[in-house]
């Protein structure tokens, strides 16, 4: 199978503009996310995919692979699609450019998804790690997965979920992280879908494919990592590089 990775990276944010060209020990973000996935050695190619000609020639003179979006994207996996549909690949893995510790467990584990999965069952995978501190349980920010006994997703919500009635029922709770390792044919359809009713109120990509019926296996996994979201996770990830 052919692997390859995808880095979205959008330079409009809305809680933090141009977040991704924000300086983390001497290089950009995105650069950093960028280099921690090639170092990986997982991946026949890896390419930033991007709407921003400051972010492509950055890559491209740190002589890396960029792509410039043709098309004004709602989401990174629908950035990723119209990138990929020419391309001879099998297997899409959609890293956030938000995330410069990007390391190689992670992603080898969501694409062992596949490599165990011989009849070609799974649509994707993702990842998720266990969260106990009740204010980031609650926090919108934080999307939740919860699973069938599979580790199969059922839904994602900013909501807290499970929601807590028994309190004689000790409850996990999962926070779910924005990698994505997509067949190429799921992530083809994402892209053909339009938005439905829950994905729209949830603002949570995820949940498209699972109201289309798609099967999205969650990896558990116990690196929690930072991704840069706010001026205040920036100095996190400086202080956490140093």
């Amino acid at each position: 199978m052919k692997k390859i990775a995808m880095i979205p990276a959008r330079l409009a944010a809305s809680r933090f503009p141009a977040k991704l060209m924000q300086d983390l020990a001497g290089k950009p973000v995105i650069l950093r996310t960028y280099e921690a996935t090639v170092q990986t050695n997982l991946f026949d190619e890896v390419f930033v995919v991007t709407d921003s000609a400051q972010i492509y020639d950055l890559i491209v003179e740190a002589g890396g692979k960029a792509i410039m979006s043709k098309e004004t994207h709602e989401c990174g996996s629908d950035r990723i699609a119209e990138a990929v549909e020419h391309m001879d690949v099998d297997i899409i893995v959609n890293v956030q450019g938000d995330e410069p510790f990007t390391e190689k467990e992670s992603l080898a584990s969501v694409l062992q998804v596949f490599d165990e999965d011989p009849n070609q069952e799974i649509d994707l995978a993702s990842l998720m790690v266990k969260i106990t501190d009740w204010d980031e349980i609650n926090n919108p920010n934080t999307v939740k997965v919860i699973v069938d006994k599979n580790n199969v997703a059922l839904y994602f919500s900013r909501s807290l979920i499970p929601y807590p009635r028994a309190k004689d029922v000790h409850s996990t709770y999962y926070k779910h992280k924005g990698i994505y390792a997509f067949r190429k044919r799921a992530l083809m359809d994402f892209k053909r879908w339009p938005m439905l009713p829950l994905e729209a109120t949830e603002k949570i990509e995820a949940i498209r494919y699972l109201e289309y019926g798609k099967k999205l296996k969650m990896v558990e996994t116990t690196v929690s990592g930072i991704e840069i979201d706010t001026p205040e996770d920036l100095e996190r990830a400086i202080k956490a590089w140093k």
